[in-house]
């Protein structure tokens, strides 16, 4: 006989579906036109995709991700102790055949981040916390989703970013964020500028006297934050929640790129497409017992599948909590798990 629990988590993970209807709706433009090019065509397109970006693939992260100096924000005080700030993205485009429309949105060009802030005169070690996909930027949904007073009380400073096209990054653009992109090169792109927004971030925090720096992250947000962990040194610990592992892994399961043999040719090339970009394609560049990686049972969205790649990736430890992508059930648990690891290494 099932517990109450059980029942609610296997529940928590039917509110998945409605979402994933959500979301094939306000992103089946971009994905129809990729559809009608044939299967074909979008091998070519692809194989072209991982080409462009082969020069960088051999060297180390710093060849497609280059270290950002600290960000420069402009600072506006919210309420006491917490400010919100906005700073010049230092991103610059890799691939000269999409700079334009990579930098096309004004607004895209500019940085935020809501900051929660203890005096400078005790620095105190500081978590980024980063949104999922269409939430960034709606600061009372990120206040409510992240324990921020729970993590100050610990000694934690909290910093939430916001990722690119997101939010007030979105411009004029109606509906779900163009990032990441129908086109991979333009989410290779995205995600080059959200590692070098959050890594000057963190440089800044450490700027201003923060000892140890470290990102957690959900869905999108989870998979930027582990792929943060394996491309800059900014970063003292990582803790991915229900984080998408692979973009390609995605398509997949979301019918995308057909059926059959053909579908798993498609996969193959997207996930080389992308694969630049991948926080599965560089090592972990912190000690596996800084980095914890958490699943949520019934997760529909980004199934434990995912935590599980990025966990074998990283070598670190998995925690699989009740509840689905949207209703996590054993949230507490996970955030009390994170604070045990940085009592571990007297990082609070």
């Amino acid at each position: 006989m099932r517990t109450w629990r059980q029942v609610l988590s296997s529940a928590a993970g039917s509110v998945d579906y409605g979402a994933l209807t959500a979301i094939r709706a306000r992103t089946s433009r971009g994905h129809a036109s990729a559809l009608r090019m044939g299967a074909e065509q979008r091998l070519h397109a692809l194989a072209h995709v991982h080409d462009a970006y082969a020069s960088a693939l051999g060297s180390g992260p710093e060849a497609f991700f280059p270290e950002p100096g600290p960000a420069a924000p402009t600072l506006r005080e919210v309420r006491k102790g917490v400010i919100d700030a906005q700073w010049p993205s230092l991103y610059t485009p890799f691939l000269d055949e999409v700079a334009a429309k990579a930098m096309a949105n004004v607004a895209n060009r500019t940085a935020y981040a809501r900051l929660f802030l203890g005096p400078t005169r005790n620095p105190r070690p500081a978590v980024i916390a980063v949104h999922g996909y269409m939430q960034g930027g709606h600061w009372l949904v990120e206040e409510m989703r992240w324990p921020i007073t729970g993590l100050m009380r610990r000694g934690l400073d909290v910093a939430l970013p916001v990722l690119p096209a997101h939010g007030p990054r979105a411009g004029n653009r109606r509906g779900a964020p163009n990032f990441p992109s129908a086109d991979p090169r333009l989410t290779n792109e995205g995600f080059r500028q959200a590692v070098t927004d959050i890594v000057s971030l963190a440089r800044w925090l450490r700027e201003r006297g923060a000892p140890h720096v470290g990102i957690m992250g959900v869905s999108l947000g989870g998979y930027t934050s582990a792929l943060v962990a394996t491309v800059s040194l900014a970063i003292d610990f990582v803790m991915p929640m229900i984080p998408l592992a692979s973009v390609a892994d995605f398509a997949r399961a979301q019918g995308r790129l057909g059926a059959g043999l053909s579908a798993n040719a498609q996969h193959e090339a997207l996930e080389r497409a992308n694969w630049i970009a991948s926080p599965l394609a560089r090592p972990l560049r912190i000690s596996p017992s800084r980095a914890l990686v958490v699943a949520a049972e019934h997760d529909r969205i980004t199934p434990v599948s995912h935590a599980e790649r990025i966990a074998r990736h990283f070598a670190c430890e998995l925690m699989t909590i009740p509840g689905g992508h949207l209703l996590q059930l054993g949230r507490a648990n996970a955030f009390r798990s994170l604070l045990g690891m940085l009592e571990r290494h007297r990082i609070i």
